[in-house]
């Protein structure tokens, strides 16, 4: 049997880390803010991690199918005409995602 004083320490240690973990983009967001390297990382990082989100989700789905990628470029290919036009990204997700199922359910 363990030391229940032991086990609430362990406990209160994990807690009390969790929580600072938690807390510590918000405590130093004044101090990132300032700093050009984050200025940088927030105009660029957001568009490399969507183009390689994007990448790596339409040539693993285009893998699993003999029709090839069409269904994942023609569904990219309209998210991005939508999102050129109308700069609505909600419309841009919805109209290509629900291309892409449609083209993928299509018999």
């Amino acid at each position: 049997m363990q030391d229940i004083g032991y086990l609430l320490t362990a406990i209160l240690a994990m807690g009390a880390i969790t929580f600072a973990l938690r807390a510590l983009p918000f405590l130093s967001a004044r101090l990132l803010r300032r700093s050009p390297v984050v200025q940088h990382l927030g105009r660029f990082l957001p568009l490399a991690i969507m183009t390689l989100l994007l990448v790596h989700s339409a040539t693993g789905s285009a893998r699993e199918h003999a029709n090839g990628p069409w269904p994942e470029l023609l569904a990219i290919a309209v998210t991005a005409l939508l999102q050129w036009r109308s700069r609505n990204p909600l419309l841009s997700i919805v109209g290509g995602t629900a291309l892409y199922v449609l083209m993928r359910n299509w018999h």
